[in-house]
């Protein structure tokens, strides 16, 4: 007989939140890049609609066109006028908060702080510098100190398990023998895929191996802290009588890949592997040890707190809808979407990366061995169905190829099959009509499952 545990660093946040609650395993994010899917998490729209399609300046992130415009409208605005007293702490875009701690792009020391508005600077010192405990005590701290006659809102956002992935010093032995997972697509070659995919090394060399080991397992190593912040923030509302008043959502804004099609570390990719996220919620009316089926994105949260606060959603310009119903049907009622929209822009370098020069201008993130994650014509639009009868895929690049994917998820979960050229040409007809509808939605349109 043989005996197999589940080796995890979040042991304590599936305890703590996933058992106590619900566990939706069909969550993903509607765009898999930082920037633009934490704009989606805010504004609870698609990235044609909020405009940030990217992590640079010119693809809007945080730019003024963003602070002018949709960031004016983002759920924690609404919360404000209810009179919650809200906090944010960690990487964020600009300031939607009445409390906040704003670092600028994922850093554990050696960061500069904006502390509403005054700048802070912080070193190297683990005590008082190790970013996801100071966000951790800083919360604490705005818990100890909030006003009992208003409700509250955080929003905690740790630069774990981002790179640098500098682990806190008592965590940086652990998972010694944790490798990537070499399953489903890990190292099969992306033969049938938009050309990113077929450029990289296969095999990947063992040097790749272990850097992409190396990075998996201190990703894990930094996790171990956001694990103890979410027991400590769950002790404290516990102690102050809140938890059972509270409820608690943990998610991410992206997935990510460690040598899957050959791909070393990233994401942005259209695949399973950086579209899903783990999404785990407790709170009143939320009956313990769920699993959810139905589909949720991160243009879902926005709608899903203001319903918990009250707000009528027919007065808020989102794309998603709440998936309170889903978790707690004795609270609301509501249907589940059967197919929704994954978008992203591609970024590149206009001139080449003088690191890989015979690759040419236009690609971005090379590494290692040349190895390129993103380009200016990754970009795509795909529709993803799943509504109980069918698991599929659809997606258009906008490049030279007018590059087409097609994949069957019940019987290929992995996608390692490209079926667009078995495909009954009246169902990719229909898919293309779908996804142009997609495209262009706005508000209700996005939720019509016509």
């Amino acid at each position: 007989m043989c005996l197999f545990v589940l080796q995890t660093p979040m042991k304590k946040t599936k305890a703590l939140i996933g058992d106590a609650g619900a566990t939706f395993v069909n969550a993903f994010t509607v765009t898999p890049l930082c920037c633009p899917s934490r704009s989606s998490v805010l504004t609870g729209r698609y990235p044609h609609n909020h405009e940030v399609r990217n992590n640079s300046l010119s693809g809007n992130c945080s730019s003024l066109q963003w602070q002018k415009g949709p960031e004016a409208e983002a759920f924690p605005v609404y919360l404000n006028k209810l009179k919650y007293q809200t906090f944010f702490a960690g990487k964020y875009l600009n300031q939607p908060f009445a409390v906040w701690l704003q670092v600028g792009n994922s850093q554990y020391y050696n960061y500069t702080l904006s502390v509403n508005a005054k700048e802070e600077k912080h070193g190297d010192s683990y005590e008082k510098d190790y970013l996801t405990d100071l966000i951790t005590n800083r919360s604490l701290n705005f818990l100890d100190n909030r006003s009992p006659q208003h409700p509250f809102f955080l929003m905690l956002s740790p630069p774990a398990p981002h790179s640098p992935w500098t682990a806190a010093p008592q965590y940086q032995k652990e998972f010694g023998d944790v490798k990537a997972p070499r399953d489903g697509s890990f190292d099969k070659p992306g033969k049938d895929k938009h050309w990113l995919l077929r450029q990289p090394i296969n095999p990947m060399p063992s040097k790749t191996l272990d850097y992409l080991d190396n990075a998996y397992r201190r990703r894990w190593q930094t996790l171990l802290s956001v694990d103890d912040m979410v027991e400590l923030l769950l002790k404290k509302l516990d102690s102050i009588k809140e938890l059972d008043n509270t409820y608690i959502f943990y998610t991410s804004d992206n997935g990510y890949h460690t040598g899957q099609f050959s791909l070393p570390i990233d994401k942005r990719q259209l695949y399973e592997f950086d579209i899903r996220v783990p999404l785990m919620v407790r709170g009143p009316g939320i009956k313990p040890n769920q699993t959810l089926q139905a589909p949720v994105l991160n243009i879902d949260l926005a709608p899903t707190i203001l319903d918990i606060s009250g707000v009528n959603l027919s007065t808020v310009n989102v794309d998603g809808q709440s998936f309170l119903s889903q978790m707690a049907p004795s609270l609301r009622n509501g249907t589940a979407r059967p197919f929704f929209l994954v978008e992203y822009t591609g970024e590149g370098h206009p001139t080449t990366d003088p690191a890989c020069p015979k690759l040419g201008p236009g690609l971005s993130q090379c590494f290692p061995d040349c190895v390129c994650e993103d380009a200016f014509n990754n970009t795509y639009a795909c529709v993803r169905t799943l509504d109980g009868q069918q698991n599929l895929q659809y997606c258009e690049f906008a490049d030279s190829e007018s590059f087409v994917e097609v994949y069957n998820l019940t019987s290929d979960p992995h996608q390692l099959e490209n079926i667009v050229k078995k495909v009954d040409p009246t169902i990719l007809q229909a898919m293309n009509q779908r996804l142009i509808k997609l495209q262009s939605c706005a508000g209700d349109s996005c939720r019509d499952t016509k």
